[in-house]
């Protein structure tokens, strides 16, 4: 064991205020201690208090002051790092204990891919309706959360199917996707008529981690090199610059727009499966269980 972890098992063992490491912990994060008192909704005396509080039990001194505010020393940062840490357990706990009751009502973490949002929306829609003591929170993130440790009640995804332990996962759809081009870049450059005449056409396409798309490796194993026009790791840019005419992309056809021309149609190698996932040990709680029957019937094709 180092002797920074020996100082903080002995920190662990002799602290015995968790409101005081918090405070330890947002001090660091904002380096000020007004910014860490409107953090935690305290006055700027209580966070001086518990500062100088922790390092006179401990013994050391945690943050070096200055005239523009505080800076951890090594073990200032030693206790920053387990107040993140054990704040954001807290934080998942919550998440987790708020889907353990049996009401439907309270927090509902849905996490989902930034392209599947619009999706989703109306089931959220719906199920706030039917449930007005639902407090509704979408998070798209291309991050898959941990639902072991809380971080959401409820995950849809798309891709491969998901293999997490202890995580139930159910198959929502297929979403089709085709190729599609505006009209002024029909006008300007005209229209593929076979794959191989892509080369002589320009590509929108996403980039990062969407380039796993079945349709983007599709593109990656062309026998030619695609000339992609523009780029993007925002799924929405890129539909519009579809529309804007800046080339030709893949689009799933719940965001078709009328002014588009379906280039080339809906191939099965080209199609993105859809998974509903959530965790075995809340899995049966009645507010999961009425997100599960929401999204699954919004999502039927």
């Amino acid at each position: 064991m180092s002797k920074m972890d020996a100082d903080l098992q002995g920190v662990r063992m002799s602290i015995e205020s968790w409101d005081e490491i918090r405070t330890a912990w947002h001090v660091a994060q904002a380096g000020t201690v007004s910014g860490a008192a409107e953090a935690l909704g305290v006055h700027h005396a209580t966070v001086i208090r518990h500062i100088d509080a922790l390092e006179s039990r401990l013994g050391v001194r945690l943050f070096q002051r200055h005239a523009r505010g505080y800076t951890p020393t090594d073990a200032g940062r030693a206790l920053a790092q387990v107040g993140r840490v054990t704040e954001e357990q807290f934080a998942q706990l919550g998440t987790r204990l708020s889907g353990a009751g049996q009401g439907i009502e309270g927090d509902l973490v849905v996490t989902t891919l930034p392209p599947l949002a619009p999706i989703l929306r109306p089931a959220l829609a719906g199920l706030l309706t039917q449930h007005p003591g639902l407090t509704l929170r979408l998070r798209t993130e291309r991050r898959i959360a941990r639902l072991e440790y809380g971080e959401a009640h409820v995950a849809v995804r798309a891709g491969s199917r998901p293999t997490e332990p202890d995580n139930v996962v159910q198959p929502l759809r297929t979403l089709r996707i085709a190729l599609y081009a505006s009209q002024a870049y029909a006008a300007r450059h005209g229209l593929p008529k076979t794959d191989a005449d892509l080369a002589d056409h320009l590509v929108v396409a996403e980039e990062g981690d969407d380039a796993r798309a079945p349709h983007l490796r599709w593109l990656a194993g062309l026998p030619f090199k695609v000339r992609y026009s523009f780029r993007s790791n925002e799924t929405t840019e890129c539909r519009v610059a579809i529309a804007e005419g800046m080339g030709l992309g893949f689009l799933y056809g719940g965001f078709v727009t009328p002014d588009l021309i379906q280039v080339f149609p809906p191939r099965e190698e080209w199609d993105a499966s859809v998974w509903l996932v959530t965790h075995v040990d809340m899995h049966r709680s009645p507010k999961v269980q009425a997100a599960v029957a929401a999204i699954r019937d919004a999502m039927r094709p």
